[in-house]
């Protein structure tokens, strides 16, 4: 089974390279803590999708350090990667968004995949229904309705936010079959209490703490990359109609919520009760230094991850 790993982000909130700050004693990332709870789970292969010039940093790191435990590919996101007949507006800096880094898969993932942000901590029980999930897409077990059938980890938003200040989260509708039903990308969410709120235009709006959100875990079929393909390039002909061209993105959870729309996949959503944590801003680093020394003391984690 393939994880793809989305980690080619700026992390502009966070001052620097998130994706490469150590969280431990031993000099790990997340993405290690991610990547051992995604072999416990039967995954055998990563795809880090990261940019060009982090990809000598990423080999020496963790690369070095996993390439021994599980099969390691490497995927480009290239802002000047983009369709025939468009051209990145003058002064965008800005990566395209998390559809575009898909899109940038297209000639490396064919079958079923899960995907998780390199920056977030998930928890094994994320990364073991994902497997079990994508193991019923490879055997066909699920359904043969013309249909296809892909999963999402749901969260509930209080376990999700940190103190620190606003994040982005994919607030989910979802069913009494537990089926995904709509996704909206909330670009500013914040901490209400024991509640949150998010941003919508000039004015906050209440969000029950026990709301599910996606932290864009998915697992997804080998067809959703096609579709993402053409996404991106309706994103780019539509982009001088946007507000802001140089900061516009092509995200993956609207990217899914328009194949549900249009009948071409539905998503199982698995609920979680794990907490994430992750490092959206700088400030955030001391708690999830001290929230992965907890769970290794609770040897939910050895104390040396990749120890032989």
């Amino acid at each position: 089974m393939k994880l793809v790993i989305l980690a080619a982000g700026m992390g502009s909130r966070y001052g620097g390279l998130k994706q490469m700050d150590p969280m431990d004693k031993d000099g790990n990332f997340i993405i290690d803590y991610s990547v051992y709870d995604a072999i416990r789970a039967g995954f055998d292969e990563v795809v880090f999708i990261i940019k060009q010039a982090n990809y000598e940093a990423f080999k020496e790191t963790i690369g070095a350090r996993i390439e021994k435990k599980i099969k390691v590919t490497y995927v480009f996101q290239d802002m000047n990667d983009i369709p025939n007949g468009f051209s990145v507006p003058e002064g965008r800096v800005k990566p395209w968004g998390t559809t575009h880094a898909l899109r940038a898969c297209r000639n490396t993932v064919k079958g079923p995949y899960g995907v998780i942000n390199a920056d977030d901590f998930y928890g094994l029980d994320t990364f073991m229904k994902l497997g079990a999930h994508l193991r019923k897409m490879e055997d066909g077990t699920l359904p043969a309705d013309g249909k296809d059938h892909c999963c999402a980890i749901g969260f509930k938003v209080k376990n999700t936010l940190t103190d620190k200040g606003t994040c982005s989260r994919g607030v989910c509708e979802v069913d009494e079959n537990g089926k995904l039903t709509s996704i909206v990308e909330r670009l500013k969410i914040r901490k209400c209490g024991q509640d949150a709120e998010y941003e919508d235009g000039d004015k906050w709006v209440y969000l029950p703490g026990e709301t599910v959100v996606s932290m864009n875990c998915w697992g997804l079929s080998g067809g959703t990359i096609d579709f993402f393909v053409d996404e991106f390039a309706g994103f780019m002909a539509d982009l001088p109609n946007t507000p802001n061209p140089l900061k516009a993105e092509c995200l993956l959870p609207n990217s899914v919520d328009k194949m549900m729309s249009a009948g071409l996949l539905d998503v199982t959503v698995y609920p979680t009760e794990s907490s994430w944590f992750g490092v959206t801003y700088t400030e955030d680093k001391p708690w999830v230094v001290a929230s992965l020394q907890e769970l290794r003391d609770a040897g939910v984690y050895p104390e040396h991850l990749w120890a032989d």
